[in-house]
């Protein structure tokens, strides 16, 4: 299967269980693999054929800059839904990352696979 991908999407919003997490914006990092079949759009050249990466890493920000979720599951849960209402994507895999979150450490984060089916 073919994949189009958002890499490092940095997004700044509320997100965490500690009550200083929910009061202080936080930098987010974000990365998407959207799962598709790219034969139409390499024979077409048309971009009505293709995935339009910029609208989808257009709506993810919006909506993880304003979600508040408390967790990074529930946040990429959210933005894999997000992904799905384009019918061109037929699986995504969504990671979220809070950099700097945990002491002695780059980021910590999750790594979610979804499809149509599940």
């Amino acid at each position: 299967m073919d994949q189009v991908f958002i890499k490092n999407l940095i997004v700044r919003g509320i997100i965490g269980i500690n009550d200083w997490e929910r009061t202080n914006i936080q930098e987010i990092l974000i990365n998407i693999v959207l799962f598709t079949d790219l034969h139409a759009a390499g024979a077409s050249d048309k971009i009505e054929d293709c995935i339009n990466y910029r609208s989808i890493a257009k709506k993810v920000q919006s909506y993880a800059e304003s979600a508040n979720r408390f967790t990074v599951e529930a946040l990429a849960a959210d933005i894999s839904r997000l992904c799905l209402e384009d019918q061109k994507v037929l699986k995504v895999r969504v990671r979220v990352e809070k950099p700097g979150a945990v002491r002695f450490s780059s980021s910590v984060g999750v790594e979610i696979e979804r499809s149509r089916e599940t």
